[in-house]
């Protein structure tokens, strides 16, 4: 691409990250249409590390740094957590400018430099995760950046470079491309590197693995020297508690859904297609790449909630690339041209309504109506800027099962597969789960602790969050997990452990009340109300 296209394309991309990422600011606030509790689960890690606080080591939490990093910078500089949100967008695709400018150069001609390129920003600023449903979140907003980082990393693996090579810098942005999804969200390394080394060693790029060994390891050390040779232990064992627990190895369809399911086989035939064709089209290394990539692409989407199959564009992309000329055929006598630009489209067709869900999510956004809001984080007037509906914060639903003793569906009992029972000093908690108005439980807990005279104290919740320092004057407890995952991460840290009647998530209060009482630990009842029991935690 010649230097005039290379500076047009940068301004382009330059004017989508002014007008997409800025068009959220205008608005004045984020206003979110769902996933408020993945909101909060995301306001409690970015405030805790503006604090200075690290994952894993002050914190339990599969997600790693740079998924949390980008938007901390923000806060601590002192904007609202809504706010901080939208410039680590633009901060992000920034970021990618220059490696996405690499890649649309030396791999790709025509209009593919413009498509390619907005794309990925389109990854970087929407406000939406993906599917096919409108209502917007930052929920997962790290999938969507770790996705961007691929979209740089696999092409400059897979594609050869049309002008001259520069193996030590495409290597470099590779490692560190490599490095950012360790840091991001590591199922995505784990994913994608076998394919990535497949590419370069077929091609015989050895200078780009050095290159990519060494920028790897620099960021290595980077993260080592900030954080201390602990922190990779740390990390490690939460990624370990979360593969190894029963509440989120994974939040969707099975893997074999994920493939075969209607509403997925027909991107997966694709994927496939994609494959024989271009191996029959004399592209081997490429074919031979996205082989290998495929389950990576398949456990991706298993692995995310929505089960999105963000890489069908990626798909799309390579096969129009790599077209053969005219009058290429197989062995049945099919032109192969047609049968990669038809394998394209059905790409296109494929990930079309998750695309399209992406590029107009600013522009919902901005549209969105502002009345009868409130703001997500009542407690933090400094953070005020993140809203939602006020029937979405208050209306709570209160869920049990109806075949209980003394119930008409009694009899059915043992039929059905029901949590296991929770105890607390041998009394058997209520069967019943709260739907909705998490905001308004913390609210209204934090404020009958601090009249009880709790008020100062380090809070850990046997349920799905434990963002009670959020709503009242009270500490986080070190060790312990936004989101709860497994076994009981930081209860030696906690001055009273707040037990709901009916939880957020039974499962998850049942899991951690039968943890504690396997550990030996003892709790001293200290208050009780109708919505929840407040015990001291005593080592075993």
């Amino acid at each position: 691409m010649s230097r005039q296209h290379t500076l047009l394309l940068m301004a382009f991309l330059g004017l989508l990250i002014v007008v997409m990422g800025g068009a959220p600011i205008l608005k004045g606030g984020f206003y979110i249409g769902k996933h408020e509790g993945d909101t909060m689960h995301l306001a409690e890690l970015v405030l805790r590390m503006a604090d200075g606080q690290w994952p894993h080591l002050d914190f339990m939490t599969p997600i790693g740094v740079l998924a949390l990093a980008p938007i901390s910078v923000f806060v601590k500089a002192g904007a609202g957590l809504g706010h901080a949100i939208f410039y680590a967008q633009m901060l992000v695709a920034a970021l990618l400018l220059l490696p996405v400018l690499r890649v649309a150069a030396s791999r790709l001609t025509g209009l593919w430099p413009f498509l390619y390129g907005g794309f990925v920003m389109l990854l970087c600023l929407a406000l939406v995760h993906g599917e096919a449903q409108s209502a917007i979140s930052i929920s997962m907003h790290y999938n969507r950046w770790a996705w961007a980082v691929a979209y740089v990393i696999i092409p400059l693996a897979v594609l050869a470079p049309v002008g001259a090579p520069r193996p030590w810098l495409d290597g470099a942005l590779i490692g560190l491309g490599l490095a950012a999804l360790v840091l991001m969200k590591v199922t995505y390394f784990v994913a994608f590197a076998p394919g990535i080394l497949v590419a370069l060693l077929a091609r015989k790029q050895g200078l780009a693995i050095l290159a990519a060994i060494l920028s790897g390891l620099a960021v290595a050390a980077v993260v080592t020297v900030l954080a201390g040779t602990e922190f990779w232990l740390a990390y490690l064992k939460d990624l370990l508690t979360v593969a190894t627990g029963d509440s989120r190895q994974a939040p969707g369809d099975s893997f074999t859904n994920v493939i075969a399911a209607p509403l997925y086989m027909g991107g997966s035939l694709t994927l496939i297609a994609a494959v024989i064709f271009l191996r029959q089209a004399g592209r081997a290394v490429e074919g031979l790449a996205l082989l290998v990539l495929m389950p990576g692409f398949f456990y991706v989407a298993y692995q995310n909630f929505g089960n999105d199959p963000q890489w069908l564009y990626l798909v799309a992309l390579l096969v129009f690339v790599l077209m053969p000329g005219p009058g290429v055929q197989n062995g049945f006598g099919w032109d192969l041209r047609d049968a990669l630009r038809i394998t394209g489209i059905l790409a296109l067709a494929f990930g079309g309504p998750s695309a399209i869900n992406l590029a107009f999510s600013p522009w919902r956004h901005l549209a969105a109506e502002t009345e009868d809001t409130v703001p997500l984080l009542t407690r933090l007037p400094a953070h005020d800027d993140v809203l939602t509906t006020e029937p979405r914060a208050y209306t709570a639903n209160l869920a049990r099962p109806y075949d209980l003793p003394g119930d008409p569906y009694e009899r059915y009992r043992p039929f059905t597969e029901r949590a296991d029972a929770a105890f607390l000093n041998g009394e058997e908690l209520p069967e019943c789960q709260v739907e909705g108005a998490i905001g308004g439980w913390f609210e209204l807990v934090t404020e009958d602790l601090e009249v009880a005279g709790f008020g100062g104290a380090a809070l850990m919740g046997t349920d799905l969050y434990s963002a009670y320092w959020m709503f009242g004057d009270f500490k986080n407890v070190r060790g312990a997990a936004p989101w709860y995952y497994g076994g009981i991460p930081g209860v030696e840290n906690a001055d009273y452990l707040v037990v709901p009647l009916c939880p957020m998530a039974l499962r998850l209060r049942n899991a951690m009340m039968t943890s504690l009482e396997e550990d030996g630990w003892t709790l001293d009842e200290k208050r009780r109300t109708e919505l929840y029991i407040l015990v001291a935690p005593s080592r075993p």
